[in-house]
């Protein structure tokens, strides 16, 4: 191996790159439980006709497109809570091996799906404020997650088999 190969690999880059990808995530946390805040005091009875997507108040105690509405609680908080974790394993492992892009996807999953989470812990609901009239009312962090799961399907068509960081620094075959 190369002193840039995966015997390096997991070294102060990865760090960095694991941090950058959890201070994300957390950014994303703080603007979606910050937009949520100001929806429920702005909003309570209040619709803002704003173009293609209007601000009304509404909470979903159930999953996506209120699945699982008459579910304990718990459930809607454990099993979040632990596709979650796999969420964050995944990208603590991948951090190091995949570029930009896998990364901020991985941050915007993790970071829409925590927020969520935080949101339904006092009272089992989830706030949504953004309303199509031809879709569900949904929130930011629905959207984060959303996007990061279909920007994580893409990096995987484009380059299933991207790994930067085993790649770096080292000269190519044709080169040598």
């Amino acid at each position: 191996m190369t002193p840039s190969g995966p015997a390096v690999s997991g070294g102060r880059s990865g760090y960095a790159r694991r941090l950058g990808m959890l201070l994300l995530a957390l950014t994303f946390v703080i603007v979606d439980v910050a937009v949520k805040a100001w929806a429920v005091d702005a909003l309570d009875g209040t619709r803002i006709e704003a173009g293609p997507v209007d601000l009304q108040l509404a909470f979903n105690s159930g999953a996506a497109f209120s699945f699982a509405a008459t579910a304990p609680g718990w459930v809607l908080l454990v099993i979040p809570a632990a596709v979650t974790c796999g969420v964050a394993v995944l990208g603590w492992r991948t951090a190091d091996s995949h570029g930009l892009l896998w990364r901020v996807a991985i941050a915007a999953v993790l970071g829409g799906a925590i927020a969520n989470i935080i949101d339904r812990i006092p009272d089992g609901k989830v706030t949504d404020y953004l309303h199509t009239g031809w879709w569900p009312t949904f929130n930011l962090a629905d959207t984060f997650i959303v996007l990061g799961a279909l920007t994580l399907v893409v990096c995987i068509i484009v380059d299933p088999h991207e790994s930067p960081s085993q790649n770096e620094g080292q000269v190519p075959a044709e080169d040598q």
